[in-house]
């Protein structure tokens, strides 16, 4: 893992950041909130991984969808009330509240939208450079 920095993906994950927060603080219909943000979710967290680290593109979307999956996980679990957070809004928006297998079809949705585009994007490199 090579340690690096990503003007490309820290700005696609500051992006993805700010449409979270406009999700959050404004949308209050049942599908953008219910579905976008769980599906954009994991798109932000590759590209924060991706900002800092040169990880190859089947692991880091491994990686991060085990990572959204522990998450939801912890949720069925109860792990804010079983940490006493409960009161604290910042877990309970960070960790979650409530497990929802939605929320897991969510995930995967995204993560395959990342490998598909990214996979896409590289493979269209190759074949510009092999022209030249």
């Amino acid at each position: 893992m090579k340690l690096r920095f990503s003007k490309v993906y820290f700005a696609l994950a500051v992006l993805l950041f700010i449409t979270e927060v406009l999700i959050a603080l404004y949308q209050h219909d049942n599908f953008i909130r219910s579905y976008g943000g769980d599906f954009l979710v994991v798109i932000l967290v590759y590209c924060a991984v991706q900002t800092f680290w040169n990880i190859s593109l089947g692991s880091a979307c491994i990686g991060v969808l085990l990572f959204a999956y522990a998450v939801e996980i912890s949720q069925y679990f109860h792990l804010v009330g079983r940490l006493g957070l409960e009161h604290c809004r910042l877990a309970a928006v960070v960790l979650g509240t409530s497990f929802s297998w939605t929320d897991m079809l969510c995930y995967t949705a995204g993560m395959i939208l990342v490998y598909v585009v990214e996979y896409l994007v590289h493979n269209n490199k190759a074949v510009i450079k092999a022209e030249v």
